[in-house]
């Protein structure tokens, strides 16, 4: 059977580890499809008798996205150990050579587009890296460890642990958009079928509190909007502690408080997307729609810019404005590519990654104008499936 490059490479890497007893550090996107992705690496590390010293999110308000220096420099002192990123790092090439240069051995875990080279890490697993044949390119994260998962406890996966693990992963999948065919519709499918009877307190106590019996992909967004309301504070993750929670009603309080966040962040959201509609409407005739604001929290980019453009069909581009530095989110209509858009106009650009159709980007301040110059002759020429 076909494997994703270096999975096997990635597996002995870490069994390796487990038998040595080596610190293990696993290094998380903040959205749900990181967050799944570090639970379910996490159990089944556990489940080969090896422990995770910690789980690290960032802060994307403060931190923006990927690796960044401020947590290697707060992880430095667990140096050496075994550095697993999930759900982003093969854009941080200098924060990658940043953690060699500490004792770090980094295995890095994607499913984001490379852009000029990849990372010095000792081992890439990512569909979309240059010279893997995996021929499904589109799994989420979660997709990608889930085989990952697989390869590392083969046939010792009881029934019960697998349900779980897809469980996570369907989660994961549906909520970061990828395309719901192939592997991805078994996921779902898989996942859905055995949300259910889930044993998770976690996931349970949403089931109660929303009432939900026929679990579909409907009812369950519910929960995905929930999770993905969560915020990192000290890189910490709410939703990862709901997830890997087992005191059923400290469960019900924390799934509780989510749901909470996530009406107050709807309503948050309806607002900005009023602003940046009356904005817009002074200046139709622009191929793009790209506005920001100090007060706009960058981690309710990716919904806004979402909304915008599904409405007015045009490539989207968010962001929060900072003292010195802009970072944001991007989405665009099927048929065009941010990512190839903002590499076009990469000298404007600090950092920049993600998916044809969902990406991001940090920015100094005082490249925003050309940036958007830039932005609009590039979609002036490509046209728009409406």
């Amino acid at each position: 059977m076909h494997k994703i490059k270096n999975i096997e490479k990635a597996a002995e890497r870490i069994k390796k580890a487990v038998a040595n007893n080596e610190r293990i550090i696993l290094y998380g996107d903040s959205d749900l499809d990181g967050i799944s992705s570090v639970v379910i690496l996490e159990e089944a590390i556990k489940n080969l008798g090896g422990y995770i010293d910690s789980a690290f999110f960032p802060d994307r308000e403060k931190n923006g996205y990927g690796i960044n220096y401020h947590a290697l420099e707060m992880l430095k002192n667990k140096a050496p150990a075994l550095f697993i990123t999930l759900d982003l790092g093969i854009g941080n090439v200098k924060e990658v050579d940043v953690a060699n240069e500490m004792g770090f051995d980094v295995i890095i875990i994607d499913h984001h587009e490379t852009l000029v080279g990849v990372p010095n890490a000792s081992i890439i697993v990512d569909p979309k890296q240059p010279s893997d044949s995996y021929p499904f390119k589109g799994l989420a994260n979660v997709g990608v460890t889930l085989n990952l998962c697989m390869e590392l406890l083969g046939e010792k996966i009881s029934q019960n642990l697998k349900n779980s693990f897809y469980e996570l992963a369907a989660l994961g999948t549906i909520a970061d958009m990828v395309p719901q065919v192939e592997q991805n519709a078994e996921i779902i499918e898989n996942g859905l079928r055995s949300l259910k009877d889930t044993f998770r307190p976690g996931l349970r106590a949403f089931l109660e509190i929303l009432g939900i019996g026929n679990v579909v992909e409907g009812e369950v967004q519910k929960i995905i909007s929930a999770l993905n309301a969560a915020e990192s504070v000290n890189f910490k993750n709410e939703s990862y502690f709901l997830l890997t929670c087992f005191d059923i009603e400290k469960c019900k309080e924390t799934a509780q408080m989510l749901l909470n966040k996530n009406f107050q962040k709807q309503e948050t959201v309806k607002n900005i997307v009023y602003e940046v509609e009356r904005r817009i409407s002074q200046k139709p005739n622009e191929s793009v729609i790209f506005e920001g604001d100090p007060s706009w929290r960058l981690t309710l980019a990716g919904s806004i810019a979402s909304i915008i453009c599904n409405k007015y069909v045009k490539p989207v581009f968010i962001f929060k404005k900072m003292e010195k530095e802009s970072c944001g989110s991007v989405r665009n209509p099927i048929g065009t590519n941010s990512v190839e858009a903002m590499k076009s106009c990469s000298d404007f650009l600090l950092t920049y990654g993600g998916h044809a159709n969902a990406s991001g980007f940090r920015i100094k301040n005082e490249n925003l104008e050309k940036f958007k110059n830039c932005l609009n002759e590039f979609f002036s020429t490509k046209e728009v499936k409406k």
